[in-house]
């Protein structure tokens, strides 16, 4: 086995691994431990640990002291900071793009895919493409570096929004398309404020939906 290919097994568990969080078949607070993801790939533990490491590094699991990794549940308050920040870096972005004038092909294709999903499709990986392509476009790699701070938890958000069918892909890739138009016009202002209400309308009804969930009672 070469290099590359011992190289690529670990990324490729991460990936599935990575699909399995954001459909929410490993839910939050749920344990990812080195033993169960060697046993479901077939893998060896170095190799587990190596794949759960790049999903701790992303911000998709975190470890805990004596816990190992865990997917983490996230608060109200985290939500709101994590979506309030997004939208600011987001905002600065978009603005930042729209004075080049040019949309990236990927966020394009992203878009075109969630157009044309079914009302029921998943819709979380081409939601994340989308705005991950848009951010890379523009010139500034700190803004880039800012965006990808962030998007670990967010795309735990993202699937939240997604389990729960709190946007159907198609109004999603209405509200895309009018920021893809504001950026082919040259238009920094309207680019940056049409992201923001976009993020901030997904945080309000993953909000909306955490608070009519039932919380458990407290133990005696």
């Amino acid at each position: 086995m070469s290099f590359v290919e011992v190289a690529r097994i670990p990324a490729t568990v991460a990936h599935e691994l990575r699909d399995d969080v954001l459909a929410v078949r490993i839910r939050p607070g749920d344990a990812v431990t080195e033993a169960a993801v060697s046993a479901r790939f077939g893998v060896s533990r170095p190799t587990a640990r190596i794949a759960i490491d790049q999903l701790v590094g992303a911000g998709l699991l975190r470890r805990e002291p004596n816990r190992g990794a865990r997917v983490p549940a996230l608060s109200r308050a985290d939500i709101v900071d994590l979506y309030d920040n997004r939208a600011l870096v987001e905002g600065a972005a978009l603005a930042a793009l729209a004075g080049l004038g040019s949309v990236p092909p990927d966020a394009v294709r992203s878009n075109r895919a969630l157009a044309e999903a079914p009302d029921d499709a998943p819709f979380a990986a081409d939601d994340i493409a989308f705005h991950r392509a848009l951010v890379v476009a523009q010139s500034s790699p700190r803004l880039t570096r800012m965006h990808d701070s962030l998007m670990g938890e967010i795309e735990l958000c993202i699937g939240q929004v997604q389990a729960n069918a709190l946007w159907r892909p198609a109004d999603i890739a209405a509200q895309h398309a009018r920021v893809l138009d504001a950026v082919v016009a040259g238009d920094p202002a309207l680019a940056a404020r049409l992201v923001r209400e976009h993020i901030l309308t997904s945080r309000d009804r993953l909000l909306e939906h955490v608070d009519r969930a039932p919380h458990p009672s407290p133990s005696s």
